[in-house]
């Protein structure tokens, strides 16, 4: 059987890498602007443009052997507001105010797809992330590194953002990109894959 990450995220690869799995690379050229969000609760949002994103490959591969499509995303939520990655600057600046000193919930939905029975899944998983309180010099210094330019939210927990925050509540790899947990559980229950058990 093949596995096929949906996905062009370093992180991803390298978690799914971490789990022992032998796995391709399909980027998904998914219109993510088609997924309304506007109204839509954000652990609904993220399985929906996961599912976008697994389809995409899906419909574009010739798979004459059983494959599983792996595909996730995920979203920074402060207030109710979903924060996508940062326009510039000013906007990386304005957000990591935001969550200064304050909790907020990072969602990430996942999708697979066995391409055999054309069966999709879907499942959310939710960390709450508190930050410490972080004054301009300091938010400036963490931006003048490069890191938040392509982070949901303008951080990555996995690099120098790590300094940013006191603590999580949840799936650590989950801020990262990829819940490990809710993925091996939703392969084993709706695809009878046990990562641990190597079937």
């Amino acid at each position: 059987m093949k596995i096929v990450l949906a996905s062009g995220s370093p992180r991803r690869r390298e978690i799914l890498s971490g789990l022992g799995l032998d796995f391709e690379i399909a980027v998904s050229d998914a219109d993510e602007g088609t997924v309304e969000k506007n109204g839509v609760p954000p652990d609904i949002y993220v399985q929906e443009l996961a599912l976008l994103k697994a389809n995409a490959v899906f419909k574009h591969g010739k798979y004459a052997e059983k494959t599983l499509i792996i595909s996730a995303d995920t979203v920074v939520v402060l207030d109710g507001e979903i924060l996508g990655k940062p326009s510039g600057r000013d906007d990386a600046f304005d957000m990591l105010s935001r969550l200064s000193g304050r909790e907020h919930s990072v969602y990430t939905g996942i999708c697979v797809i066995d391409t055999e029975r054309a069966f999709e899944a879907t499942a959310v998983c939710e960390t709450r992330v508190m930050f410490d309180d972080a004054d301009a010099g300091r938010i400036n210094a963490y931006i003048n590194t490069g890191e938040p330019a392509d982070k949901a939210g303008a951080y990555g927990i996995q690099g120098l953002g790590a300094l940013l925050i006191k603590g999580i509540k949840g799936d650590y790899f989950n801020v990262v990109g990829l819940p490990v947990k809710t993925l091996a559980d939703l392969l084993k229950k709706e695809f009878e894959f046990d990562i641990l058990g190597g079937k």
